[in-house]
């Protein structure tokens, strides 16, 4: 039996069943509650009740982002779940556009398949739930594929086609996120220009263009005039969120993964390339290498636009393996057409990205070799104080529930979901609530938590108006314009019962302000933890004055603590 793969079709399926399988991994498990997941649900939930961005509510995003979860919440249902299902397709959907970016490129079959080992693992396989810093970068790769196809495509239809589809996705890109997108549609545009100036086809950057105009005006006319509370960052006083500090402290204080793969390209390109006049007109040799040094520069700009989470710009580690390995392997004759050669990369990839996967098999090795701490005991002479990696911090917060003591709603909606207890009671607590069992689904409510889903949960009918926030972290997602209208909806008792979530360590996260005029015209009667790590926030119960809560078990002493 041979110990090479020289079969094509092989490859392909070697590389299709890493996307996959491991895309599909979480679909055979439970999560945690996520933190801000409830951005993304609401998003869906009202898209794919028919409600229309800019019109039932303002965004400070296009809706892009929202388009893959709306579409299962349609299939499967408004579950928590079913976003993870959608994020199951868009990780699929991302790996095989990584990997038509690479077969376009020419890379050789066995460097393709560590590259998708690489994007997977470093990229793919740890994200679970949607997010739009996230689904940017997929789009991204969507139209990048399409692009560099189109550069190579034979026929004048089939390349404007394929040219009209890499202009949707940037701007899915750009209507899922401005700073990614925007980054998107400029590295598109380089790599248009390159190829024009090759291949002497100036007609289709005008195309291109042409293509993202129309496409643009088909998807925001519709919205209009609503489409302004995009920029509703320009109410008096428009401040920029960015300094230029954030950019030179970032990148020359940090970033050394990007700028080692900077070095490291650099040094191939310096090694290899023998006649750079020559070199110049090699399309595919030249194209991969704007694309790689592009990919390192957006990454270098997107961690600092769009900081949190911090890891959302890793996107970059397999486009710079890809091209590393690819000259490292040419210059070296590094031969990776063997199975023996392969197997041996493929363990050092996964014992380079071990902390993507080690945190599962971790969870049965603690079981294995449980670790047995000495108890931190103030003023306790009569034992030996023992310090090591796992106690050496003492932890005096009383309030924090582990992870491991959270627990599951009865509630369809968080199927497979769980979170601390007392939220589970919190929630079954607001449901007995007599004014939600008598108004039933003609009941007015204002839910500023991250139980979004107690919209389908208990049921109501969310608020609509072009100027309705989406979500309402002040200064991003709603304006001080906003706040007003909400204190004026609070000071007339325009809701039956109010859930507000109070985050004293997050910047208004939900806004102090009207925290003070629930409280001077509503009624608290009842506190119970927000379902997040670190347990920093609690879920306020408000009803109507005059109303008679049934007897409830509040927390008053957690809630003492973080006012």
């Amino acid at each position: 039996m041979s110990n090479s793969f020289p079969n094509a079709r092989k490859w392909a399926v070697l590389e299709i069943l890493i996307i996959v399988l491991l895309a599909l991994v979480p679909l055979f498990t439970t999560f945690p509650y996520r933190v801000n997941i409830f951005l993304s649900w609401e998003g869906a939930y009202r898209l794919s009740q028919g409600q229309v961005p800019f019109k039932d509510y303002g965004s400070p995003l296009g809706y892009g982002f929202w388009i893959i979860p709306a579409f299962f919440f349609k299939l499967f249902g408004p579950q928590m779940i079913t976003l993870v299902k959608a994020q199951v397709f868009i990780n699929i959907i991302a790996g095989l556009s990584f990997r038509s970016i690479l077969k376009t490129l020419n890379v050789t079959p066995g460097v393709r398949l560590l590259s998708v080992l690489v994007f997977v693992m470093s990229y793919s396989f740890f994200n679970f739930w949607p997010w739009y810093n996230h689904t940017v970068i997929v789009y991204e790769l969507v139209a990048i594929s399409f692009l560099l196809r189109s550069f190579f495509a034979e026929g004048k239809g089939g390349r404007y086609l394929l040219l009209a589809l890499a202009a949707l996705f940037v701007f899915l890109s750009l209507f899922t996120k401005q700073d990614g997108g925007g980054m998107a549609l400029m590295l598109c545009l380089a790599l248009l220009a390159y190829n024009s100036l090759e291949t002497r086809r100036w007609l289709d950057i005008p195309v291109f263009l042409g293509f993202f105009v129309v496409i643009a005006l088909l998807f925001i006319v519709p919205l209009m005039p609503g489409f302004a509370y995009w920029f509703n960052h320009g109410q008096a006083p428009h401040s920029s969120r960015l300094a230029l500090n954030d950019f030179t402290d970032e990148i020359m204080g940090g970033s050394n993964w990007i700028k080692i793969y900077v070095l490291l390209a650099a040094l191939c390109l310096f090694a290899g390339v023998k006649q750079w006049g020559a070199f110049i007109h090699e399309r595919r040799e030249v194209l991969f290498a704007l694309l790689t040094l592009g990919i390192l520069g957006e990454a270098a700009i997107f961690q600092v636009t769009s900081y949190t989470p911090p890891d959302n710009n890793i996107f970059f580690h397999s486009f710079a393996f890809a091209f590393i390995a690819s000259w490292l392997c040419r210059l070296l004759s590094v031969p990776l057409s063997t199975g023996s050669s392969l197997a041996v990369a493929t363990a050092l990839i996964l014992f380079w990205w071990s902390g993507t996967w080690w945190k599962y098999i971790g969870r049965y090795t603690d079981r294995l070799f449980p670790v047995k701490e000495a108890a931190y005991a103030p003023g306790d002479s009569t034992h030996e104080n023992v310090v090591s990696r796992r106690n050496y911090m003492v932890n005096t917060d009383t309030t924090d529930v582990p992870v491991s003591q959270w627990t599951f709603s009865r509630l369809p909606v968080f199927h497979k979901i769980y979170m601390p207890a007392q939220t589970v009671a919190g929630i079954d607590r607001v449901l007995a609530l007599p004014v939600v069992q008598q108004k039933k689904d003609s009941i007015r409510v204002l839910n500023m938590t991250e139980l979004t889903p107690l919209a389908a949960a208990m049921p109501f009918r969310l608020e609509t108006g072009q100027d309705y926030p989406l979500w309402y972290h002040l200064g991003v997602g709603m304006f001080n314009r906003q706040l007003a209208a909400f204190k004026e909806k609070v000071r007339g008792h325009h809701y039956d019962i109010v859930l507000y979530e109070y985050a004293p360590t997050l910047n208004n996260f939900f806004p102090f302000a009207l925290r003070g005029e629930l409280k001077q015209h509503y009624q608290l009667v009842d506190s119970f933890l927000a379902p997040r790590r670190p347990t920093n926030a609690m879920i306020e119960v408000y009803v109507a004055d005059g109303v008679q809560p049934p007897e409830l078990n509040v927390l008053p002493q957690r809630a003492d603590t973080l006012r």
